[in-house]
């Protein structure tokens, strides 16, 4: 077995035309078994086996430097530089991430788990290169679905003023996560078209060197192509042409399901897990689509992510023109959102928490000093949502809570959440984000009749004294068990508090509190530093009220248990019955 036996991209070297061909082979069977059962990103992986093989037969890793843009087609990588234990051998799959980490191994340079980067972050090393008067090669590897992101525009537009080695492999496998969009497309698809003869070409037309490669899948058509630009002394694109999910019958048939996975049958491609009954995701599709068809002003907005909203390729054939999908541009859908509400339209965005991370100036400038009635999904923005360290969803608090105008809502049952939605879509005051809550689905049937217009009154959802539990959201549910340990261990039922409201403080409440209560507990689903805690500490902060705020640890957490985290941040009901009994 050829895989077992490298070691590093120096033994990639040694190989033969048709030895590199079957340990493509080999590398097929070792991403099939280990996603199998240990899930992850399928389709990009295994569209980029052939071309990984290249780039380590060819140039010479880390002198020579690959960056991968959002990483999520390193597993082939890894498997060439080091870490092919980690992909043979199921004791050790977890003894890498799944995506590039400098901590790995000196073949990978950033720890990447964002989309439209690589372009910029290799640029950063070709031009500290030429500061240094190195002569080494600089890879950036950037697939087509990353190309509709403004970062990596920018990169291809300072490229292009370039006048040193910098290599580009645009990884073209007409897919983002799921379809592409944008009219960057147009162009790609006239060069596959034109074997990228076509007198128009984005790349060239920015001042860029272009090559062409129709099979991104051939080994030795790819090698020809890399060893043609080796040591360029100017920018130039390479352009192959792939298919996504290669060799995995499933996964070229069903493109965007298999884009990631979880475990499963490699035989049948059926899944080990069940995903079936509702779920946030699937709430607000069903909202929207019923929203869509009474009022054609209601649209739906994704930035290259549709299922977060719960919208399938059916879905999103039912909703027409009023779903928008505007490729992995976050900062285009905020902004676009806020023109369309200017303009009488009623635009929702989902999005998820970590990505959200990337709007924070179109959030504030163009949609919130305006005041445009924009509504705006926060999904996965939770210690339960995704543990990767590139895509942390804890961070949103502190980021969106403190944006004039803005209401940040934080729901904690799916009730409580449509209405929200069916609130913030239909008023035209405000524009309007909603915590989408993280974990399990919770439904208690209960009809919500609270006028959320009338902006940060709190409710009391179990009345009691000496210790109030103001609990937001997701961790509505943490306070009621907290408040039940609370009882048992002082005999005194606690007061239960649902805010509801992250962006402002009910200060008629909170005085009220001071007569029957010497302690408040805040409990936060979210990093506490500038968090919604804080906004209840400084309003009882010259006043004898002991408050005491729960939530996480700012730091960057990866592949984290859960419960490991709420533990070793006192957020057990145990714990916080102890901390109220001090």
């Amino acid at each position: 077995m050829y895989l077992k036996k490298i070691n590093s991209p120096s033994d990639v070297k040694a190989l033969t035309s048709a030895e590199l061909k079957a340990l493509a082979e080999e590398m097929r069977a070792a991403l099939t078994k280990k996603l199998s059962i240990h899930g992850g990103h399928c389709g990009p992986n295994f569209g980029m086996v052939e071309a990984t093989i290249a780039l380590h037969y060819v140039f010479n890793s880390p002198e020579d430097k690959i960056v991968f843009d959002v990483s999520h087609q390193s597993y082939c990588h890894k498997m060439l530089t080091g870490r092919k234990d980690a992909f043979l051998y199921e004791e050790h799959y977890d003894d890498v991430t799944g995506y590039s980490c400098p901590q790995e191994s000196e073949h990978d340079f950033f720890t990447i788990g964002h989309t439209s980067t690589s372009i910029s972050l290799a640029g950063g090393l070709a031009k500290a290169r030429d500061l240094k008067g190195g002569k080494e090669n600089i890879i950036a590897v950037i697939g087509d679905g990353s190309l509709s992101g403004g970062e990596a525009l920018e990169g291809l537009d300072f490229a292009g003023e370039m006048t040193s080695n910098f290599i580009i492999v645009v990884n073209d496998n007409d897919m983002s996560i799921a379809e592409n969009h944008g009219g960057i497309y147009k162009n790609l698809k006239l060069l596959r078209e034109t074997n990228g003869a076509a007198e128009s070409n984005l790349f060239k037309a920015m001042g860029l060197n272009y090559t062409f490669v129709k099979d991104g899948n051939d080994i030795d058509a790819l090698i020809k192509a890399f060893q043609s630009v080796k040591d360029s002394s100017s920018p130039v694109v390479v352009h192959i042409v792939t298919e996504k999910g290669k060799g995995l019958s499933f996964a070229e048939k069903n493109k965007e399901q298999w884009h990631w996975s979880a475990p499963f049958d490699p035989e049948t491609g059926s899944f080990k897990f069940n995903f079936d009954g509702e779920n946030y995701n699937s709430v607000t599709a069903e909202y929207f689509l019923k929203k869509m068809k009474a009022d054609k002003d209601v649209c739906v907005i994704t930035s290259g992510t549709p299922a977060v909203s719960g919208f399938s390729p059916e879905l999103r054939k039912q909703a027409g023109s009023q779903f928008i999908d505007v490729g992995i541009a976050e900062e285009h859908a905020v902004a676009l959102a806020s023109g369309m509400a200017k303009g009488g339209a009623k635009p929702f965005y989902g999005v998820y928490s970590s990505f959200i991370q990337r709007t924070f100036d179109q959030l504030s400038q163009d949609l919130c000093i305006n005041e445009n009635p924009v509504v705006i999904s926060v999904f996965e923005a939770s210690v339960y949502g995704m543990s990767d360290v590139t895509h942390l969803g804890i961070f949103d608090i502190p980021m969106i809570s403190n944006i004039p105008n803005l209401v940040y809502l934080a729901p904690y049952t799916k009730e409580e959440y449509i209405a929200m939605l069916d609130w913030a879509t239909e008023q035209r005051e405000h524009p309007v984000a909603i915590r989408v809550p993280g974990g399990s689905l919770v439904s208690d049937g209960k009809a919500v009749t609270k006028d959320f217009g009338k902006l940060n009154k709190y409710e009391i959802t179990q009345k009691g004294g000496g210790v109030a539990i103001i609990a937001l959201g997701s961790f509505q549910g943490l306070g009621i068990k907290a408040a039940a340990a609370i009882e048992a261990k002082t005999g005194v039922a606690p007061t239960v508090i649902n805010p509801y409201y992250i962006t402002g403080i009910d200060e008629e409440m909170l005085e009220g509190l001071k007569a029957e209560h010497g302690t408040v507990i805040t409990l936060e689903d979210g990093i506490l530093d500038g968090g919604f805690g804080e906004k209840i500490a400084r309003f009882y902060g010259s006043t004898s009220m002991k408050t005491i705020n729960l939530g996480l640890k700012k730091e960057f957490l990866d592949r984290y248990n859960p419960d490991d985290i709420l533990k070793a941040n006192k957020l057990t009901p145990e714990q916080i019955a102890e901390l109220a009994a001090e």
